[in-house]
């Protein structure tokens, strides 16, 4: 699907770009924790080998469970299996702390215009609503109008960026040094929300594949919040 791979790209080069201009401008040096992203190039390897994992796994599982036998992704997937993967090497390093900051802006603007991709690849893609009398709803060539739902998750994820970049330039503490969790929740709690406008197959009770992904984490990000306070009130 080109016009997938169009804004994949898009959203790779703009992230890339919002990533470097952040950098550059020093906003994160005082909050930045850089032992395990500057001198330790396993835990980029870790990172990418865990949300390549869980992007395919999960991504083509669900498309099995639909009886659709062929290779998917899954940006919920990749971020479940990058929480694993830096997590566990984490434990094993002895690394306290949150070393998600970095990742927190190029991720919430890659996933809301790597949703644009979802929407304009229409019913081949599998990422379309299910069916709305909302004036807003969109035939995307079935004669049946749908939830953008494509659209609402884009939507979802400017609105955390613009919060997360209005903190950086405030120099808002508590949201930056805790902004991954913060990310990894909002994420979870709108993706779920959108699930139930999809007609992907439940898999326990009215919850589909995703939803349980969103679960888990959800939990993870108050698990950490509730951590990290208490590292910091212990330090």
């Amino acid at each position: 699907m080109f016009i997938h791979s169009v804004f994949d790209i898009l959203a790779w080069v703009s992230a890339g770009f919002l990533s470097w201009w952040i950098s550059k401008s020093g906003l994160l040096n005082d909050f930045a924790a850089r032992r395990s992203l500057r001198d330790d190039p396993l835990y980029y390897v870790c990172l990418a080998l865990g949300a390549l994992v869980g992007a395919y796994f999960f991504g083509s599982f669900n498309l099995g469970l639909a009886h659709i036998w062929t290779i998917g992704h899954s940006i919920a997937g990749a971020i479940a299996g990058g929480v694993v993967a830096v997590e566990m090497y984490k434990l094993a390093r002895g690394i306290r702390g949150s070393t998600g900051l970095v990742f927190v802006a190029p991720l919430a603007l890659g996933i809301a215009v790597g949703r644009f991709g979802c929407y304009f690849a229409g019913l081949p893609d599998y990422t379309y609503g299910t069916p709305t009398t909302l004036p807003w709803g969109v035939d995307f060539g079935d004669g049946i109008h749908r939830h953008p739902v494509q659209l609402y998750e884009s939507v979802a994820m400017f609105g955390f960026l613009a919060l997360y970049l209005t903190a950086l330039l405030r120099r808002a503490e508590f949201f930056l040094r805790n902004s991954f969790y913060l990310f990894v929740g909002w994420y979870a709690l709108q993706r779920f929300a959108w699930e139930f406008l999809k007609p992907y197959p439940a898999v326990l009770g009215p919850f589909n594949l995703f939803h349980l992904i969103c679960i888990g984490l959800l939990g993870y990000s108050l698990f950490m919040l509730r951590g990290n306070h208490e590292l910091r009130t212990a330090g």
